[in-house]
């Protein structure tokens, strides 16, 4: 089993050689337009446009709590829109994050990452706008992804 690795850096350049598969968490609203997503945002569209398709048209399709969808930007290169925060505000309900969501979709993108032989980069998931604590999401990340071989590296920006 492999750990994960920590770096200080922009998830949405991530190092290393080989497939990458970036992966992130969005709300089951379609709304998208403040945290990771706007840096998403900045470099391509086609993870934008594609998950406000996938909501659009959720009556035909999969879009749900736990649901992924994997857009290629590149080559060597995809994005992971993880269904994983349910809202976006904190209310009677607490907060937006939905661990057993995270988990779900980690697992459906061990499954692309192994099929791609992809390593996994991503921000700390559902800890910033979600308002999740890492303690309950980085075990998560150890069991779906890295336990099967999976390397990932987890991006801390800044400095």
């Amino acid at each position: 089993m492999s750990e994960i690795r920590y770096v200080r850096g922009d998830a949405t350049a991530p190092h290393g050689k080989g497939v990458k598969l970036i992966a992130h968490v969005c709300n089951d609203l379609g709304g998208w337009g403040k945290g990771f997503v706007v840096a998403l945002s900045r470099r391509w569209p086609e993870p934008e446009a594609d998950y406000r398709r996938w909501h659009r048209e959720r009556s035909r399709n999969d879009f749900a709590l736990g649901a992924v969808r994997c857009v290629q930007v590149g080559p060597y290169l995809w994005v992971a829109n993880m269904v994983g925060q349910r809202g976006i505000r904190t209310g009677s309900n607490g907060v937006p994050v939905r661990y057993e969501a995270i988990d779900r979709a980690l697992a459906a993108v061990g499954d692309k990452a192994l099929e791609l032989g992809a390593s996994v980069h991503m921000p700390r998931i559902g800890c910033g706008l979600a308002g999740g604590k890492w303690p309950r999401v980085e075990p998560l990340i150890a069991e779906r992804l890295t336990a099967r071989g999976v390397a990932v590296t987890v991006y801390d920006h800044g400095g």
